[in-house]
């Protein structure tokens, strides 16, 4: 069972359906591994239920019965006929509602050694989500980030100066987080990550490659 979960807000404001496709997919593969959390959005979305049901009624615009009767004729959009990829291979190891966003086999390609990534179309501006693979005892460069950054472990973990991260744990960091994450010795690290903007490598020569790296 994770250890390492979302705040009570986050998951509020995903019940509530206000996190961008590519958060609300990694906060979905995290309910799937995680009951503590499964059980606070249901909550959460009983809560809005009620709020529903308590709220006065008002008149419909007119004409609005025959635009949502309209649109039953119109194909799904793309979103809803992704089909899940069998559980095979590197697949084996998402959850389904991550396989579903991926979509097919991921284009992995070499970052720096010891890291591979397979980004992820958005196509959400400033929005990235990628596929991480960090080989084992490896160690990424110590960063902070620009905005917000939403990671969720899938096989293997890694630890950093805040704790020790395994399968089905997420890991929320901001500008205030500054920090080193080593992979596990043995498995090494396979984990799903999405930021709203870049990070920021840290130290001396951090600072100068930042000038020319955007990560």
């Amino acid at each position: 069972m994770p250890m390492f979960h979302l705040s009570d807000d986050d998951l509020l404001e995903y019940a509530a359906g206000r996190f961008a496709e590519p958060f609300a997919v990694l906060i979905a593969a995290h309910l799937t591994l995680c009951p503590t959390c499964r059980r606070s959005v249901a909550e959460f979305e009983a809560l809005g239920g009620l709020a529903i049901e308590a709220a006065p009624a008002v008149d419909m615009a007119a004409g609005s019965l025959d635009a949502v009767l309209a649109r039953l004729d119109e194909p799904e959009p793309l979103e809803l006929r992704r089909t899940i990829p069998p559980a095979t291979g590197e697949f084996s190891r998402l959850p389904i509602p991550l396989r579903a966003f991926v979509g097919a086999a991921p284009r992995w390609k070499k970052v720096i050694r010891g890291l591979d990534e397979a980004e992820i179309g958005t196509g959400r501006g400033n929005v990235r989500a990628r596929l991480m693979r960090i080989a084992p005892g490896c160690a990424m460069p110590r960063h902070t980030h620009g905005g917000r950054e939403m990671l969720i472990v899938l096989d293997g973990g890694y630890s950093d100066e805040i704790g020790v991260y395994d399968v089905g744990d997420v890991a929320v960091a901001d500008p205030d987080v500054v920090h080193r994450p080593v992979a596990d010795a043995e498995e090494g690290c396979l984990c799903f990550a999405v930021t709203d903007a870049r990070l920021k490598l840290t130290g001396p020569v951090g600072r100068v490659l930042n000038l020319f790296i955007r990560y």
